[in-house]
């Protein structure tokens, strides 16, 4: 199909307006992380003095996307662009709440996983990269969160990962490298189809620019064949976020890396796909997300079951995890089938907490077995008579995965159980509850093994470590502090909802004098 033509005076795309200061706000934090990713390449000969440089530049990280995020919430969108050249020529980055949450929540959870890797990243592994690797890895994960343009979504996806190509091979061992053909042979047929999808979109649009997409999307309806680009990023984004029937590679390749990447990766990775089908599927497609609301949501349904049921078969609490995630993702699909305030809201909010949650689980699951002296469940026991307090702290994040009040797990799930028996969709509830009473046993059975029944062999009295302990205590006070205040994360979700729903900010501050022809 023929791109659309317009007559366009090129010279005025150069002539902007100077930018103001807060604008370079939304490149700043992918600025940051390419520099101090360099810098620590750069001293590769150096590695205790990577991680004491990495740790406050993800500290940073951390308050620039605070800082971001504040600036959002208080003016609406905003957007920078490169080079002068102004939309839709040139590439742009636009924040919106949406985007503004997601990247903020992930600099949290890298953080916190920098602190833990002080201790469970020796030298070897900082010789191999994993400070460099890990800012790399921000930079593709805060790229996808705050681009505006959507083939520059699939560079910052290919940014992410070459970054956790290396991380998940740290330490070159054969299991390592077994999952990271897995992962690399499904992600990278998704980033085909997607590829495949930016192509087919540009010849039919034109242009790249999410916002100059969203506006022309209903004018094309009757020519484009949208329905066809729909299908393709549903699946290609899909795939990236473990979805059934694509997620099988997720439990066979996050289980081998480091503890730490394996938190990274559960946090943040399937994260980024996730947020990409809903700006793509409710921003861009509106109408085309609608069409497919029922294939959305029998996957949904699919994925939290199957999930809940792989995580009551395992034995290896890292796999265990691994079907947690996946069937987390369900709930997240769910809400994109839903559409509305609601559903949206509750994937937003599900979102935000599942990448908090399971980077924390993953940091437990490393204590579990530093204290215990493995992953598997058959020779696990004792943890409550060694460490009440470690206990406390994984009781509260076991509870948040299953839903249960009165951790941040339990809202966004009564958001979704809400909006699907207002929609009369009683099956995609019930199967939203029956995971959480499936994932309830499983985690129910994970204490029981773990933690109550007396341990088999004597364990270790080492105590607690700081470079351990605190990022874990961190991240389960945020666990526990939404589920008990979730008036302001409620907030900002059903706002970020809003303006993906309704884009018109979105757009406005792309085209502040409107739409380009």
């Amino acid at each position: 199909m023929a791109a659309p033509t317009a007559t366009v005076d090129l010279s005025a795309a150069l002539i902007a307006a100077p930018v103001p200061i807060g604008h370079w706000l939304a490149i700043l934090p992918v600025a940051h992380c390419i520099t101090l990713g360099a810098v620590l390449l750069m001293l590769r000969a150096y590695p205790r003095l990577q991680a004491w440089l990495a740790i406050p530049g993800l500290a940073a990280l951390a308050l620039i996307d605070a800082a971001l995020l504040a600036k959002v919430a208080a003016d609406g969108p905003l957007t920078m662009v490169m080079g002068r050249w102004l939309p839709p020529f040139g590439i742009a980055f636009t924040v919106d709440l949406f985007g503004a949450l997601m990247a903020f929540t992930a600099a949290l959870a890298a953080l916190a996983g920098g602190i833990y890797a002080l201790a469970d990243i020796g030298e070897s592994g900082r010789r191999y990269g994993f400070f460099p690797l890990l800012m790399l890895l921000m930079a593709g994960v805060t790229g996808a969160f705050l681009t505006g343009d959507i083939f520059n979504l699939y560079v910052w996806f290919e940014v992410l990962l070459i970054s956790s190509f290396g991380l998940i091979i740290l330490g070159s061992e054969r299991e390592q490298i077994d999952g990271a053909l897995k992962y690399a042979v499904l992600n990278l047929i998704a980033t085909t189809l997607f590829l495949v999808g930016v192509g087919i979109l540009y010849a039919a649009f034109g242009t790249l620019n999410m916002a100059d997409i969203a506006a022309k999307a209903g004018d094309l309806r009757g020519t484009a064949p949208l329905m066809t680009l729909a299908s393709l990023f549903l699946l290609a984004f899909g795939m990236k976020a473990a979805a059934f029937p694509v997620n099988f590679w997720l439990p066979a390749a996050y289980h081998t890396p480091r503890i730490v990447v394996s938190a990274l990766f559960a946090g943040l990775l399937t994260k980024v796909g996730i947020y990409a089908l809903i700006r793509v599927m409710v921003m861009l497609l509106p109408m085309e997300r609608q069409e497919l609301s029922l294939v959305i949501a029998l996957a949904a349904a699919a994925t939290i079951v199957v999930g809940a049921l792989g995580a009551l078969a395992e034995n290896d609490i890292r796999r265990l995890f691994g079907y947690v995630v996946i069937s987390g993702i369900g709930n997240m699909l769910a809400g994109v089938a839903l559409g509305g305030l609601g559903g949206i809201s509750g994937a937003v909010f599900y979102a935000l907490h599942s990448m908090v949650l399971m980077t924390a689980l993953y940091l437990a699951a490393g204590e579990i077995a530093r204290r215990g002296g493995g992953f598997s469940l058959s020779a696990l026991g004792g943890l409550y008579r060694q460490s009440g307090g470690f206990t406390a702290l994984s009781l509260a994040l076991f509870l948040a995965a299953c839903g249960l009040p009165p951790f941040s797990g339990f809202w966004p799930k009564v958001i979704l159980v809400k909006a699907s028996l207002d929609l009369g969709v009683w099956w995609l509830a019930a199967s939203i509850l029956l995971g959480g009473f499936l994932t309830t046993i499983a985690f129910g059975r994970l204490f029981l093994l773990a933690y109550w029944r007396p341990a088999p062999i004597a364990l270790s009295s080492s105590g607690a470590r700081w470079r351990t302990g605190l990022p874990l205590a961190a991240l389960t006070a945020l666990v526990v502090g939404f589920g008990i205040l979730p008036e302001q994360l409620l907030r900002l979700s059903q706002s970020a909802a809003a303006g993906l729903a309704d884009p018109q900010a979105y757009l406005h501050s792309v085209f502040p004098e409107g739409r380009a022809p």
